[in-house]
This record gives structure tokens, C-alpha cells and sequence, in this order.
């Protein structure tokens, strides 16, 4: 049975495990965004045994490049990216403290291992509302990698941001489910 939760970072284990696949998600808080350059120079850091920009325990991180804001605005129009992108970095960073993460698309077996070992939940975020989506966004800030532009690490104030759990703690998968529920 799928249910609605209104929630507020930063996850933690207990929030992540009352999650279920399917279920819906307003989110609120703090969340950092990222993509395929900002996790690579992550990995490389925690295989360097290096200090990181920005603290990552607990955190959610966005797959997402934020268009510029207009004047009077916090931030530009912000969607998710396909996920898959950031599989090969998913696992390592989840180690690392990462708890949620936001996108769209499916996830490799290793990202959804690592999902239910480290307690963690993989939200969807529809594509297409990026426009809607950035009015859910109340304050927005260059943290770390200012120098990949709409790339770098950014941190959100966000408040009822809408998702929805697609891999839960549990094993849980909700494209597998809706696949099922076909055949």
C-alpha cells in the first residue's frame, strides 16, 4: 500500500527504513545537488583518503544542474537527471554517509545492493516540472566545484518538494513492481 509522507532532512536510518516502494514524498529541508563530474571528483577524493568539500553523512543529494535563476528568483529551472550516470559513484558515496538520492531512471544491481546495505532510499523526481519544481526550492548556494558552473555542489533549501521512493531499504524496486503488476 503506497502512502504519503512528509518528511524532513536530513534522513536517517530510521526514516529510510519506513519507506516503501511507491510510496509518496514531500520533502523538506536541505539537500545538496550533483552530477557526473562533482561525483567523480568525490570518488576520487575518498580513494585518496582526502578530505571532502562538503560533509556527507546523512546528506540527500539531487542528480541535477539548475538552469540560472532570473532576476528575483532563487534558482532557475531544476530536473532530475538520469541516474544511471552516477551509478559507478553510488555505492562508494552511500559508504561515505550518503543516505538519499534523487533522480530518475532505473539503478544497477550494485547501486541497489548498496541501497539496502547502507539503509538508504533512491526518490524519483519527475521529469518534464522542472519549471514547477524550482518554485519548491527556498534558498540555493555554490558549496563546492564553483568552477563546473550549473554542475557544481550546490545547497537547497527546499520545502514540500514531491517524490516518490523508488528503491527502498528493503529491496524494494518500483519499476520491477509496475512490471509485475503487467505481466
Amino acid at each position: 500500500m503506497e502512502h504519503t509522507h512528509t518528511i524532513h532532512t536530513p534522513l536517517t536510518e530510521d526514516i529510510c527504513e519506513g519507506l516503501r516502494a511507491g510510496d509518496r514524498i514531500l520533502l523538506s529541508g536541505s539537500i545538496i545537488t550533483g552530477r557526473d563530474t562533482a561525483h567523480k571528483r568525490l570518488a576520487a577524493l575518498l580513494a585518496d583518503g582526502k578530505e571532502l568539500p562538503v560533509k556527507l553523512e546523512g546528506e540527500t543529494i539531487f542528480y541535477a544542474a539548475p538552469t540560472p535563476a532570473r532576476p528575483g528568483r532563487v534558482i532557475g529551472s531544476i530536473g532530475p537527471t538520469t541516474s544511471y550516470r552516477m551509478d559507478a559513484f553510488a555505492p562508494l558515496l552511500m559508504e561515505a554517509g550518503i543516505r538519499g538520492m534523487i533522480g530518475k531512471g532505473k539503478r544497477n544491481d550494485a547501486v541497489r545492493d548498496a541501497i539496502v546495505r547502507c539503509k538508504a532510499v533512491y526518490l524519483g523526481a519527475m521529469g518534464g516540472i522542472a519549471a514547477l519544481m524550482s518554485a519548491c526550492v527556498k534558498k540555493a548556494e555554490v558549496i563546492a566545484y564553483a568552477d563546473l558552473g550549473p554542475e557544481a555542489i550546490m545547497r537547497l533549501e527546499i520545502e514540500e518538494f514531491p517524490l516518490i521512493v523508488i528503491n527502498d531499504s528493503k529491496g524494494g524496486d518500483l519499476y520491477e513492481e509496475a512490471v509485475s503488476r503487467r505481466v
